[in-house]
């Protein structure tokens, strides 16, 4: 089967939001939660949080993977910026989070296919689109976090030059599916 890498459209955002709770091992689940009215379902509210413009958290920032015209995978990946004016996080479960951050850098907060895409070499496609943006914006390298638990996508990131460069535990809530360590991940040119 051919895939197409594209630039997201906004009527992605419903395969976005569905593909971060894959990537996010509950994370996504959990901050959707508390921009839920009462009785909303969690993949409206990412839904609705990635057809936003502008912003960081948007399908703007989104590289689609799709085969016979259906979303397989999805990259989302924004330049991580230092705000001197930022209020430090409050909420204990993603408190430990903020301190993962490494300023001029793209970020990617989530790269994530469908079971039965996976282990094809559509994860090294993205990582060549995320190198080449990184480079376009001018920006130091690649960052990410990854839980390590997901043994297969730290080795995975590892084979693709990335390492360790810091770590936090991951506050226990029953959202998550993982426990233990969260890892900052860098890859720099």
């Amino acid at each position: 089967m051919t895939v197409v890498f594209r630039p997201a459209v906004r009527s992605d955002a419903r395969d976005v939001a569905r593909l971060f709770q894959i990537s996010s091992e509950g994370g996504a689940d959990y901050i959707w939660s508390t921009l839920a009215e009462p009785g909303e379902d969690l993949v409206d509210v990412g839904t609705r949080r990635y057809a936003r413009d502008d912003v960081n958290f948007s399908y703007q920032n989104c590289l689609i993977a799709e085969s016979a015209n259906q979303v397989i995978g999805m990259m989302h990946s924004y330049p991580m910026r230092h705000d001197p004016d930022a209020a430090p996080e409050s909420d204990p479960v993603l408190a430990p989070y903020a301190t993962l951050e490494i300023p001029d850098t793209l970020y990617i907060s989530s790269l994530a296919l469908h079971e039965g895409w996976r282990s094809m070499g559509l994860g090294a496609r993205f990582l060549e689109f995320a190198r080449q943006r990184a480079s376009d914006l001018g920006l130091n390298g690649i960052s990410l976090i990854d839980y390590a638990a997901n043994t297969g996508a730290c080795r995975f990131y590892q084979r693709h030059g990335f390492r360790i460069v810091d770590s936090c535990q991951i506050y226990p809530h029953p959202m998550f599916r993982v426990t233990g360590e969260a890892y900052l991940m860098q890859w720099l040119p």
